[in-house]
């Protein structure tokens, strides 16, 4: 992108911010806006589309609704641009997504010295990153997060966090990590995730559940690598990043889909809940979900193809 072309898209997001929530007065305290709308319907979804078998159509979906919005209310003119993980992976701070530039989506957040290392489980860790507090710089040295931050053990609790509505706001967190990113969104774990022979497969080389350290998929690689507000489960979405890192997960389900797309384009595994738990059916074609007030409910067939139903659309 040009930096016109980026700046352009910076100032939709600003204005997503200001656009009026979707909810009737009351029901989502802390939605403010439109844009928090995105992150309130994530929230409240999240034991449903992660891990599960509607992971990636759910999140293609969601994209495709903040692309839109972004062009409809706002006035945008391009697409949802995407992070390629590999491209910066050794130098997350380098890169012209987080340099914290005026053309950037901002970058590090300040030293936070009482930050320890991340656990993903009881006996193992990652290690921390260079930030841990309110972002320095940019365009979004001001974006205020209005949920959470949330406690990720709730998730794999099959619980929401209590009173997740609430208006909470908080700065934009950030804490950049080099070693996450060299470890788990490399052009290695790339191939690897585009080799994958099934579904099955594919999505478990991106999500890696159970996570263990060995096999931290580049899903969960590419939050943790910012760290903090990106780190919340539940709440991702209020870092502007979020969108970035979900078109590429969608650009690595099409491309995946396009090697053979006779068996892999309407592949599916799992059922409607987290963990692939079968307390709720097995995902099919003609299975419908929703994206709360966002958009209208989809039956599942009508998003697996990125050149069908309400898309028309390739990556670059």
């Amino acid at each position: 992108m040009t930096k016109h072309e980026r700046r352009e898209y910076i100032a939709a997001v600003h204005c997503l911010k200001r656009t009026p929530s979707r909810f009737e007065p009351g029901v989502v305290p802390g939605a403010k806006s439109l844009y928090d709308d995105f992150v309130a319907v994530h929230i409240n979804k999240t034991l449903s589309v992660h891990t599960s078998g509607i992971f990636l159509i759910w999140h293609r979906e969601f994209v495709h609704l903040y692309e839109h919005a972004l062009r409809t209310e706002c006035g945008y003119h391009g697409a949802q641009p995407y992070w390629d993980w590999p491209r910066w992976a050794d130098d997350l701070a380098g890169s012209p997504l987080f340099d914290g530039s005026d053309t950037s989506l901002s970058g590090d957040g300040a030293h936070n010295a009482s930050q320890g290392p991340y656990e993903i489980k009881p006996g193992v860790s990652l290690p921390r990153g260079t930030g841990g507090g309110c972002v320095l710089g940019g365009p979004f040295v001001n974006h205020t997060v209005n949920f959470g931050p949330f406690d990720t053990a709730l998730a794999f609790e099959l619980k929401m966090p209590p009173n997740w509505e609430a208006y909470n706001p908080q700065c934009l967190v950030r804490d950049l990590n080099t070693y996450i990113a060299t470890h788990f969104c490399n052009q290695q774990i790339v191939d690897r995730l585009l080799n994958a022979s099934n579904i099955v497969e594919f999505q478990g080389n991106f999500t890696s559940y159970p996570t263990t350290l060995e096999g931290f998929g580049p899903h969960g690689g590419g939050h943790l690598s910012l760290g903090n507000t990106m780190a919340d489960f539940f709440a991702s979405p209020a870092d502007p990043a979020f969108y970035f890192h979900h078109a590429q997960v969608d650009r690595m389900y099409a491309i995946w889909q396009d090697i053979d797309p006779e068996h892999r384009r309407y592949a599916l595994n799992g059922t409607l809940t987290f963990g692939y738990r079968n307390d709720t059916p097995e995902a099919t074609v003609d299975t419908v979900i929703d994206w709360g007030v966002l958009g209208k409910p989809k039956r599942i067939g009508e998003i697996m193809n990125p050149m069908g139903g309400d898309y028309c659309y390739r990556y670059q």
